[in-house]
């Protein structure tokens, strides 16, 4: 029996095969793409959830004709607003500016170097 020869099969043949190459690359690309993805969504939220953006809005919105209730508006956002020394410094000379305009009944309109204060307050805030 072992001398039948037979010439239906043929021997094994090495075939060039880069499909691990291929899947390698695609999960390499996948991986990419999803962390890219992920990096947007985390600067789309983290711009979203920055207070000092609307404190500052809401202090630059205020309405200065309603002289008692932009007192304290001004106040409370300006020191949640003050970071650095700078900003400290001019809020709290802000602040003390605004006292007469706080605990009285009937208060008149704001002087020119409230004004000219809130105004650089403003400019100092960097947001």
């Amino acid at each position: 029996m072992n001398e039948l020869k037979i010439n239906d099969i043929k021997n094994l043949v090495s075939i060039p095969d880069i499909s691990f190459y291929i899947l390698i690359l695609l999960i390499v690309l996948g991986i990419v793409i999803i962390g890219f993805v992920g990096y947007l969504i985390y600067r789309f939220f983290k711009n979203k959830k920055n207070p000092r953006k609307k404190y500052y809005e809401t202090i630059k919105n205020i309405n200065l004709s309603d002289t008692k209730n932009a007192a304290y508006q001004i106040t409370f956002y300006a020191r949640k607003l003050a970071k650095n020394e700078r900003e400290i410094k001019i809020s709290e000379e802000l602040i003390t500016l605004l006292e007469e305009y706080k605990y009285k009944k009937d208060v008149k309109k704001f002087e020119n170097n409230i004004l000219q204060k809130y105004e650089l307050f403003m400019e100092t805030i960097d947001v």
